[in-house]
């Protein structure tokens, strides 16, 4: 059998599909494999290129593979799929991620650490209570309504709506309704009891962990982004410059130039949608706030000549710029000599 240089890997929930080239990019192999079968299978084979898709569990498979000897690329789903030649099936999906890996210009997803993806859990845990809580909230107001009892929007309406589902005046109400409204105060707060619990242990791997402390210096961002930012982009080596990182997390105008006329739009909102939710909160409440920081200068500064909203971007941008200098330098934040 002729050496096997570069293997396409399709991932998937329990029947994987390997697709394998030489040198000369020549297929010599096409293989489907059971769940518990790839481990062996790439056991036995001399070490090489292989390419997967940046999907759910990859990052196991990546460190997994890493650890046999193999190169293992992962790859964003999106820039494989202009690889695929003809309809979708494993065979293709494996053979379009093979030929996606070999190209010189080809962007990597850098594969994760145990710690990291354990932290991101604690984040994604937190986030979908959350929203839990948001919709708790939203079907404990309507239904107050259907009985003329309006509770205002916003943190104070949360606290109060649960205030008014306690009072002995919703006693009054039919015992189905009682009922129904009990239920949805008991999970409401079940899911401000774990969302606290989560904020603990995301607290806790943040002291334990100093580039986390050390972005946790900058204004605006707190222990929550600065765990964020660490599990997600770890060291920043990944990226070439403070500009990078913003540009992948999607805080730069989008592009839509041609003839030599540069056309700049919206931001692009690509890449990590929840980093870029914590960054612009981060934002928002310097230029609205007291802050005397040179950064809360600067933005304020911008937000008077531009709209809030845009303001609170071009901050989240520059934040993002600062966090990747701590990171990549592994430096200590000092503040602006000049707002």
């Amino acid at each position: 059998m002729q050496k096997i240089h570069t293997i396409g890997l399709d991932v998937a929930k329990n029947i994987f599909q390997v697709h394998g080239v030489d040198e000369a990019g020549v297929t010599i192999l096409r293989r489907k494999l059971a769940r518990k079968q790839v481990a062996e299978f790439f056991q036995n084979i001399e070490p090489c290129v292989i390419g997967i898709e940046a999907t759910g569990g990859v990052h196991y498979w990546g460190r997994l593979l890493t650890k046999m000897g193999h190169t293992v690329k992962q790859m964003p789903a999106g820039y494989v799929k202009a690889y695929v030649k003809t309809n979708k099936n494993d065979e293709i999906d494996a053979e379009a991620i093979c030929e996606a890996v070999r190209r010189p210009n080809m962007r990597f997803v850098p594969i994760k650490d145990e710690n990291q993806q354990a932290i991101l859990m604690l984040h994604r845990a937190r986030a979908l209570l959350i929203n839990q809580r948001l919709k708790l909230t939203n079907a404990m107001r309507g239904l107050l309504l259907e009985f003329d009892v309006a509770v205002r929007r916003g943190v104070l309406g949360t606290k109060e709506v649960v205030q008014i589902v306690d009072r002995k005046i919703v006693r009054n109400l039919p015992k189905c309704a009682v009922e129904a409204l009990m239920s949805l105060a008991d999970q409401f707060r079940s899911a401000l009891a774990q969302i606290a619990r989560l904020d603990e242990a995301i607290l806790t791997w943040h002291r334990e962990c100093p580039q986390s402390m050390s972005l946790d210096s900058i204004p605006g961002i707190g222990p929550l982004t600065a765990t964020a930012l660490v599990a997600t982009i770890g060291d920043g080596s990944n990226f070439r410059s403070g500009r990078h990182l913003a540009a992948w997390i999607g805080l730069v105008p989008r592009q839509h130039s041609s003839g030599g006329k540069t056309k700049l739009g919206r931001i692009s909102k690509r890449g990590d949608r929840y980093l870029r939710r914590l960054l612009y909160a981060g934002a928002m409440v310097l230029i609205s706030g007291n802050s005397k920081q040179p950064l809360a200068k600067w933005g304020k500064s911008l937000r008077r000549r531009k709209p809030f909203k845009v303001a609170a971007v071009a901050l989240a941008n520059k934040l993002a710029r600062v966090a990747w200098a701590l990171l990549a330098h592994n430096d200590e934040y000092r503040a602006m000599a000049k707002s």
